[in-house]
């Protein structure tokens, strides 16, 4: 059976990095009937904090990353030391002020990684280079020194509490980023050393910045925490995050995630490196909002409207659904709903000067006189019905519709771009819409 781990360090927030390394592994496991497991790798006892801890588990709920199995590795000291012990013993391991130090062999390794291919290292200089490349071209670097296993503290270091747990826990597959290769000659030698059958590995190449750089938060390395706030949805989040070095084919690019485990295979991961662009996200996003829930996606709106101020006390969630249902095409993010759809919450907002001198014309005060009085003996204030009244009143004033809608529209919301403006009218309500057009008169 198919047995997988994510294996965050709670030293900080979950970041791009880490999501893509969860989801890929969840994927695998869910798409082989598999077991996925979250292992909190809390080691370090000085920089480990709970409130890491509570945001590494909190973003993997919002992702809907649900794991089978957790465990923390600061629970589990006794069993490092144990096996530490037998290294001891078996003369493999030796203690130096306390710490217990591992007597790393010169020797060649391969191991074929299930997505770059076979790598062979030589730990006497430590070349590593991949299958079909010439030796010498590798990167050389001096041989793989002794590693301690235990500090003088009493905790375990990453490389020996991984391979430890990876092998009770019976890990099948570590699939994880190219920056931990250099790791695995290292583990892989320990898991000889201790008699373990070693895992299968994968490892992804690494997310760049689109200005070719690594990954920054300039360009996009924020915690996943970051992108919620951001007004992102998690299915958006989460599809963007599988097309970062996998894609389903097809020039697909829209994709579930319960489509995705079905598609989801090691071998379509590319080995080049992913490009983050916020860009392609937002885009994404938008995607999403356009199809979402009106009724979900309305109480997702709430907390961006009441922290930009523009609501507080009881909410009409009806007026906040129709708000969202007029600008759902128009909003990459939730929190550009705030950003654009102010003026209907606002009274008060001020019309650019430019804006008044482009689209006002002193002969539009008798018009918007007139189309006030047909819109406040309308029958209804829906859209379609303000439409009729509004058409049916440019045609009796000898107008043009392309002569009076800007200048309605910056009457109404202060900008001369917007959603339908019928639509609009609609949601603002015939009190509001009668009295903006009034006030731009005087």
């Amino acid at each position: 059976m198919v047995k997988v781990r994510f294996a965050p360090s709670p030293t900080g927030y979950l970041h791009i990095g880490g999501g893509r390394a969860a989801l890929f592994n969840w994927l695998y496991a869910r798409g082989q009937e598999g077991v996925f497991v979250l292992r909190i790798e809390d080691t370090d006892r000085q920089r480990s904090k709970q409130e890491f801890v509570d945001e590494i588990l909190d973003s993997m709920r919002w992702l809907g990353l649900t794991w089978d199995e957790i465990y923390y590795q600061s629970q589990r000291f006794d069993i490092y030391r144990q096996y530490a012990q037998q290294l001891l013993a078996a003369g493999n391991a030796y203690e130096e002020n306390g710490a217990i130090l591992f007597k790393t062999p010169a020797k060649e390794i391969k191991f074929f990684d299930l997505i770059r291919g076979e790598i062979v290292f030589d730990t006497g200089n430590f070349v590593a280079y991949q299958e079909g490349a010439d030796p010498a071209a590798g990167t050389e670097a001096p041989g793989l020194k002794d590693e301690v296993l235990i500090k003088a503290d009493g905790s375990p270091v990453y490389s020996f509490a991984c391979v430890v747990d990876d092998a009770l826990m019976e890990i099948t597959h570590v699939i994880r980023g190219e920056d931990h290769i250099s790791n695995t000659p290292k583990q892989l030698l320990l898991y000889e050393a201790l008699g373990f059958k070693p895992p299968k590995f994968a490892h992804m190449p690494l997310i760049m910045g689109e200005d070719g750089g690594r990954l920054s938060k300039r360009t996009g390395a924020v915690a996943v925490t970051d992108y919620r706030r951001m007004g992102f949805l998690p299915e958006a989040m989460v599809n963007y995050l599988m097309l970062l070095s996998w894609s389903p084919g097809g020039d697909q690019e829209i994709i579930a995630l319960d489509a995705a485990v079905k598609k989801f295979t090691l071998k379509k991961v590319n080995k080049a490196s992913a490009v983050f662009s916020m860009e392609k996200l937002r885009w994404i996003n938008g995607e999403y909002i356009k199809k979402y829930d009106a009724e979900k996606l309305a109480d997702m709106a709430v907390p961006f409207l009441r922290e930009a101020g523009l609501i507080a006390g009881t909410v009409d969630r009806e007026k906040i659904k129709a708000i969202v249902e007029l600008y759902r095409s128009r909003m990459p993010t939730l929190a550009d709903l705030s950003a654009r759809a102010g003026f209907l919450f606002k009274n008060d907002f001020a019309i650019d000067p430019e804006l008044k001198a482009k689209h006002f014309k002193p002969e539009y005060a008798k018009t918007f006189s007139e189309f006030s009085e047909r819109l406040r003996q309308a029958p209804a204030f829906d859209a379609t019905t303000v439409e009729k009244v509004f058409r049916k009143a440019v045609e009796d004033m000898g107008l043009k519709m392309s002569d009076i809608v800007h200048p309605c529209r910056v009457a109404l919301t202060g900008s001369d771009v917007g959603p339908g403006l019928f639509e609009t009218m609609a949601v603002l309500g015939q009190e509001k819409t009668i009295a903006r057009l009034l006030r731009s008169i005087i």
